[in-house]
């Protein structure tokens, strides 16, 4: 993703967003991606993705993301962020469904989305980027 972009189409139809070393929030609202409308906020402490006003991605403290997909049975990403904060990501999918969660091609376990659909894991981004795989 270039530097200058806070959301952009990769060349799989992949979204990659964010931006965590941005000192002050940053905004890109209204980008067009498949028949729906994004907005990216962004900046070192938070990185959030909605679709037409729906709740998609969360960081806490901020993170870059790169080839974003999703498909009926989860969602794709590489993601990398400071190395001296574990990244608190919540991710919206189904209500009240399980997920296994990959990082890097191994399985880390699986948890369950709550009612309003949202799966919560923490990720040490420490030593680089991560591969995040979220499948039921």
């Amino acid at each position: 993703m270039a530097a200058n972009k806070l959301i952009s189409i990769e060349s799989d139809n992949s979204l990659s967003f964010g931006d965590y070393t941005l000192a002050e929030k940053s905004k890109v609202e209204d980008f067009p991606y498949e028949g729906s409308l994004m907005k990216v906020k962004t900046f070192k402490e938070i990185t959030k993705l909605e679709k037409n006003g729906m709740f998609v991605y969360e960081s806490v403290p901020g993170t870059s993301v790169y080839n974003f997909s999703e498909n009926a049975d989860g969602v794709e990403f590489c993601v990398e962020g400071s190395a001296d904060d574990d990244a608190q990501i919540t991710v919206g999918l189904a209500d009240e469904t399980e997920y296994e969660i990959f990082v890097n091609d191994v399985s880390v376990g699986k948890v369950k989305t709550n009612l309003g659909g949202k799966l919560n894991f923490s990720l040490d981004l420490s030593d680089g980027k991560k591969k995040v795989l979220i499948r039921k």
